[in-house]
Parts: structure tokens; sequence; C-alpha cells
């Protein structure tokens, strides 16, 4: 698969997740390799991945992921379903956008590969925004780089935040050392039904570059509210 067509058509997999066809290990390892020549910080590479395949841990995973999506999430103003907008096409996309993420809560208890990028040797809770922005700078390349190699192999992935409201009971479940590892993405891994994925519905290349500085009369998109609190 051509570069272009990899970084233009790996989309956030929920619907189209085949859990019946079994990912090899080696496919996920090959993945793997291939995420870890991503940019680090600093030259010290401090991403590493949590891969989730017994079938227990699976579900305790998914338990907490549903718990978080179902108690929390799905009634508040983030919930995509929900979020303002006065474009009706947006509005629209975002219906159907609901839709799939509601779909990749079942689809959790179902896969039989989840991974979790993680940040090792440091937490990042109220750190100032250089810093966290530096660190995850190291662990955010490579998991995106884990999806596009897993895209080029036919297998899809969605890069999801959701469980970390229970981060801790993640840690304590999978024997992750809270103190010192923060977990930071979450994505299920699994063949695709079908492959044939296109581009998004995304801004044009005029409207979100602002040459020589920020151009205040460029249209944006909404400003979030009601959505930046800590759980």
């Amino acid at each position: 698969m051509h570069i272009d067509e990899v970084l233009s058509t790996t989309r956030a997999v929920r619907r189209r997740l085949d859990p019946d066809r079994e990912v090899p290990v080696e496919l996920v390892r090959e993945c793997v390799d291939l995420a870890i020549q991503a940019p680090a910080g600093s030259a010290v590479a401090r991403t590493r991945f949590v891969v989730v395949r017994d079938a227990e841990l699976r579900k305790g995973l998914a338990d907490l992921y549903s718990d978080v999506y179902r108690n929390s999430y799905r009634d508040s103003p983030g919930y995509i379903g929900r979020v303002p907008t006065s474009d009706p096409a947006a509005t629209r996309r975002q219906q159907r956008t609901a839709l799939s993420a509601d779909a990749l809560e079942r689809a959790l208890h179902e896969v039989g590969t989840i991974v979790i990028g993680c940040l090792d040797g440091v937490r990042l809770d109220g750190v100032p925004a250089m810093t966290s922005a530096s660190l995850l700078g190291g662990v955010l390349p490579a998991m995106w780089s884990f999806m596009l190699a897993a895209r080029a192999r036919g297998l899809g992935t969605c890069w999801t935040t959701m469980h970390l409201a229970r981060e801790r009971d993640a840690a304590e479940l999978l024997g992750i050392p809270y103190d010192r590892v923060q977990q930071v993405c979450l994505t299920p891994v699994a063949w695709t039904v079908g492959t044939d994925f296109r581009r998004a519905g995304r801004p044009g290349v005029d409207e979100v570059v602002h040459w020589d500085g920020w151009d205040a009369t460029r249209a944006g998109p909404e400003p979030l509210q009601g959505v930046l609190r800590s759980p």
C-alpha cells in the first residue's frame, strides 16, 4: 500500500472490526517494531505497549471502558452526538460517528487484541504544558505509527482515551505501576470487514493553514464547552 494511501485511509475502525478472525502475534510484533522507530525525545524511547490478549483481562478492561462510556460519557456534553454545530452536514456526520462510537463500546468486548500505549518513567499529572507536550510527543507518534502499520497489514484500529477515567483500575488489573507509568491511549486491533476505507471529510488546506501568524478572520471549530474537566 502506498504511503499516501495509508496516511489518508487509516480510519477509526469501530463497526467494521472482525472479532472472528484471530490476529497473529507476529503481526502485532511487526507493528510494534515499526512503531518504535517514531521520534523519541532526547533519543530515549519511553513508549511501551501493553498488548492484552488474555480473555479474562480483555473482559476486565472492556468492562472498565463500558462503565465510563455508559455512566459518564454517553450523557455528557462531550458525547459526539451532542456536541453543538451550526452546520447540518456536520451534525449528520456527528450522529453517524456517535453510532460508530456506540458500536465500539460493544465491540471492545469481542476483539481478541487490545493495545494500550504507555509513557514509561514519569506521570504528567498537573505538569506544565511544555513538559506534557514534550513527553507525550514521544508516545503519540509511536502509537500512530503502530496504527499506520496495522492499516498496511489489513488490520483496523481506533484511538480512544475513554478508559483513562478508570486508569488506576486498569493499571491494577494489568499490573502497570501507576506511579511511574502513564497510560496514554487504547486501541482494539482486529482484521477489518473489507479494506475499502476512504479519505475522511476534513477542512481544506486553505482552511487550516495560517501563513506567517494567526489569521483571526479565519473561521475555526466551535469552542469546546463543559468537557475539559477531570473525571
